[in-house]
């Protein structure tokens, strides 16, 4: 087996869903190692919710094979992949604290019973939410609250973290903050990260590799690798030279360029 399979946590090959004869994805492949932060970007509507399915193992494909630590799902004798979930809402509930919904997310998990407390609080002091532990979630700020998410994705030992647009709902100086913090929470966790965004910028400053989707039915248009060290500076000029490199490359694949343009592509 060599290095790159052994450190695989999710791979996908010729990955195809159909719905009758709409096609939403056609025919992916990548492979997310150990460790890595990884955003998906890609148009509205070109596939990404049909593929995050997918790799949740929440819906078999209609093509391919999905392998998650080399084991492949979607088989017979296959178990659901073991993996935290971040929304773009919190989805926390609201009658149970802190504490009481992150043993929610730890009462299907293979961790012992006995580890939730010292989990618990070792995850949430990671956030800066250890304050919070026996607090209703209504009375936390919209930024605790996805702290709070995020803590319940992590606390469960999860193979790889799926992280669906979690800051897209909040305010920019919050979402900032968030942003700074989360690079250090995967490094010191060791998290693997899929981030769905629509935002170039995010997927710059945050990630190790971006996939670019196309236009539906979702293909990949380009796997690349942000060549910046860590730490990043958000307001950093270079970021900001990526970011407008990647947006003039995907105007063509997005549809968005001129007629011109699209027939030369």
């Amino acid at each position: 087996m060599s290095s790159d399979d052994e450190n695989s946590v999710l791979k996908v090959e010729d990955l195809g869903v159909a719905y009758g004869a709409y096609e939403a994805v056609a025919g992916l492949e990548f492979n997310i190692r150990r460790g890595e932060f990884v955003a998906i970007l890609g148009p509205s509507g070109c596939g990404k919710s049909s593929m995050l399915n997918v790799i949740s193992g929440l819906r078999a494909p209609s093509r391919g094979r999905v392998f998650v630590e080399n084991k492949e799902l979607f088989t017979p004798k296959s178990k659901a992949p073991r993996l935290g979930y971040v929304f773009q809402s919190h989805r926390l509930l609201p009658w149970r604290t802190v504490r009481q919904n992150l043993e929610i997310a730890l009462a299907p998990s293979a961790v012992p019973r006995s580890e939730w407390n010292r989990k618990i609080d070792e995850i949430l002091e990671i956030l800066h939410i250890g304050q919070f532990k026996d607090s209703w979630p209504l009375r936390l700020s919209g930024g605790q609250r996805q702290r709070v998410s995020i803590a319940r994705a992590l606390v469960v030992d999860p193979s790889y973290i799926l992280m669906d647009e979690p800051l897209s709902t909040l305010d920019e100086v919050t979402a900032r903050s968030l942003r700074q913090e989360l690079t250090g929470i995967c490094q010191r966790t060791g998290a693997t990260v899929v981030f769905v965004t629509h935002s170039v910028r995010e997927a710059v400053y945050l990630a190790d590799r971006i996939i670019i989707l196309t236009r539906g039915p979702a293909r990949i248009y380009e796997d690349y690798t942000v060549p910046l060290k860590r730490p990043r500076d958000y307001d950093d000029p270079r970021i900001s030279e990526i970011e407008s490199e990647i947006v003039a490359r995907v105007q063509a694949p997005w549809g968005l360029g001129n007629a011109e343009d699209r027939d030369v592509a």
